[in-house]
């Protein structure tokens, strides 16, 4: 869908009420993280522009980006937040409260946590799969001895989906209706990765994507990376 559509089908944004409630929240003395939360169970729009920039919360209509709206809250609440806390959760991915799944599910709700687990797996999982690859990649002709090591991206798609990136990335923008030429923005690019995960799970048999997706899954644990929360 186009963003002319998008915005056209977009419900009215319940923005100002969200960040009001993060903020009535953060002036009643309750924990920033729980407040947080709360608002985001609350947000319902998919993207917003904001000074020229899209911030697409919402990949496909399904895969929700939880820490990119947690950042645009926590960034209208400037000071009020332990600097510490909100690093840790950015950036180490180590949340300030332990919750358990079902107090996380319940205060962003149902559907979010559903498509809070399609980010998960179908981009965050995805990219970590495609990571290791290359790394499997790469220790395999310093092994045969190559000199010049290049275009692992390719061979990493070709072993994972049948095509280099490419020929995939190609074929994802001719679908989409998106300019064939233009340069990649990280909207696109989360878009293009779900896109993969999605067509490795329709074209790969039933062993081979779990094998896979255990694969991403170590490496993110080898490097202490974006781990599943709850």
């Amino acid at each position: 869908m186009s963003q002319e559509q998008n915005n056209q089908y977009k419900p009215i944004s319940n923005a100002a009420a969200s960040i009001r409630h993060f903020h009535e929240g953060l002036a009643s003395g309750k924990n920033w993280y729980l407040s947080l939360l709360e608002a985001i169970g609350m947000w319902t729009d998919e993207f917003e522009n904001i000074r020229g920039l899209c911030y697409q919360y919402v990949i496909e209509g399904e895969a929700f980006d939880w820490l990119l709206l947690a950042e645009r809250l926590c960034d209208t609440a400037d000071r009020q937040i332990p600097e510490k806390e909100k690093n840790d959760l950015f950036f180490r991915n180590i949340p300030p409260l332990h919750l358990t799944q079902d107090e996380f599910k319940i205060l962003i709700g149902p559907q979010k946590y559903t498509q809070y687990l399609n980010y998960f797996y179908g981009i965050t999982v995805e990219q970590a799969l495609i990571q290791a690859v290359r790394e499997e990649i790469r220790k395999e002709r310093l092994a045969n001895g190559w000199k010049h090591l290049r275009d692992e991206d390719n061979e990493a798609y070709t072993r994972i989906y049948g095509e280099a990136e490419t020929s995939m990335l190609k074929l994802f923008r001719k679908l989409k209706h998106y300019h064939l030429q233009s340069s990649s923005n990280l909207t696109e690019m989360k878009e293009f990765t779900y896109w993969c995960f999605k067509y490795r799970v329709r074209t790969s048999e039933k062993a081979r994507v779990a094998s896979d997706t255990n694969k991403g899954l170590d490496w993110l644990r080898r490097n202490n990376s974006s781990l599943l929360l709850y």
